[in-house]
């Protein structure tokens, strides 16, 4: 159970510190991603409205009104770019390549082909932003800035903080487990001292249990076996003795050291544990019905999973309502083996459902009856399942039956 705690614990951890970098990473190469793109959209524009820097004579592009990101006294003989004119049938026309050395009139037509079939003004052809625009007249022209260098700067700041981030993942991924133990040490010393509490006032309980009960014996010697008040001495010794065992029970179960695991014929051990039942089911006119797989075999504890089946059988009589149904069924899934015990309840809040493998939780409607038992059974019944690194449910089936699933994995 304890370490269970630390995998939550460093597991919880793991997952927001990797939501919390993953949410900066992307937002940071976004947001200059963004930028990269809105100051190429100014260049652009500068571009539209201006003739552009011609080799030798004077740009009439106003570098200061570029983004801050291009301005420079410089970016008029830094800009690479290409035009092509774009006919009235939408095809594109003659390319100026003079500004560029990387594209020539071919390749041109062909990024002027894809920026008109994405029927956008504004994008990305590979490394070339392209601006759409009106020219004088009726015709019209792209324009592409070549973004390569910014590009590549982004690809390489989005690969630095990638790496940077897993490096500090890990860092962290190794300080959580170290230091995991001794956050949930306090918690493991006081469970650890609740649970030897436990065993140790269980063992000790035994002992007067057992003297009380030998008294009873020999004093219905004298006063006879119908004595009222010996009668209920031993019914309220058998219940205090029955919950001392339960509470060992427990606490031996989350021990996982303590658990022998053996193969053994799982069909069988159902079968037998379900046929002690079918008898009082039908004194109390209840219908109970068995549907297990033959053949089926499991490694674990033999004994355990008998207890598991009683105690979900038990559960499910003392709680079906008066000629009702109770169904058991054994049967192999792709998932492993799933053990499921229905029965027909009356009016089972939500809540009874969300608590119903908490210690010593029973429902209101059962509190209120004279339905015996004090809350462990499933409890212990959970347990098992844990031993066994299974799975165990109750969800309502329908409105009127309960349905309890335990799912044993194979090995």
């Amino acid at each position: 159970m304890i370490r269970k705690l630390r995998f939550k614990l460093v597991g919880i951890s793991m997952l927001s510190l990797l939501l919390v970098l993953t949410l900066i990473i992307g937002l940071l190469n976004a947001t200059n991603y963004r930028g990269i793109a809105r100051g190429a959209d100014n260049v652009l524009a500068l571009l539209r409205d201006s003739d552009g820097p011609s080799s030798g004579e004077h740009s009439r592009l106003d570098w200061r009104r570029a983004n801050p990101r291009f301005r420079s006294p410089e970016l008029p003989f830094e800009m690479r770019y290409f035009t092509v004119q774009v006919d009235e049938d939408g095809e594109p026309g003659q390319a100026n390549v003079e500004r560029i050395a990387a594209v020539d009139e071919a390749m041109a037509i062909k990024y002027a082909r894809r920026a008109l079939a994405s029927g956008r003004e504004r994008g990305f052809a590979d490394s070339y932003r392209f601006l759409l625009c009106d020219t004088q007249g009726d015709g019209r022209e792209l324009i592409f800035l070549d973004c390569g260098r910014l590009l590549e700067s982004q690809r390489q700041v989005l690969l630095i903080s990638v790496v940077i981030s897993w490096i500090g993942y890990m860092l962290v991924f190794a300080l959580a487990v170290l230091l995991s133990k001794r956050i949930v040490k306090p918690f493991s010393e006081n469970y650890e001292k609740q649970r030897r509490f436990i065993t140790d006032a269980g063992h000790e309980l035994k002992t007067p249990l057992t003297i009380i009960d030998a008294d009873a014996e020999i004093l219905s010697m004298d006063l006879g076996e119908d004595n009222e008040w010996l009668a209920d001495i031993r019914q309220q010794s058998k219940r205090l003795a029955g919950l001392t065992n339960d509470l060992i029970t427990l606490s031996r179960l989350e021990e996982d050291s303590q658990t022998q695991m053996i193969e053994f014929a799982l069909s069988d051990v159902v079968s037998e544990a379900a046929g002690s039942f079918q008898t009082l089911a039908r004194t109390q006119g209840k219908h109970f019905e068995a549907r297990i797989e033959p053949m089926l075999s499991y490694t674990g504890s033999e004994k355990g999973i008998s207890q598991l089946v009683s105690i979900l059988l038990d559960n499910a009589i003392k709680y079906t309502t008066a000629d009702g149904r109770i169904a058991l069924t054994l049967e192999k899934r792709p998932k492993g083996i799933a053990l499921s015990v229905e029965n027909t309840v009356e009016n089972l809040p939500q809540e009874t459902l969300d608590n119903m493998f908490e210690r010593f939780y029973r429902g209101d409607s059962s509190r209120s009856s004279k339905t015996p038992g004090y809350g462990l059974g499933l409890s212990i019944a959970s347990a098992i399942v844990a031993t066994h690194k299974g799975k165990i449910s109750a969800a309502m089936r329908d409105p009127q039956t309960l349905a309890i699933t335990v799912t044993l994995p194979t090995r």
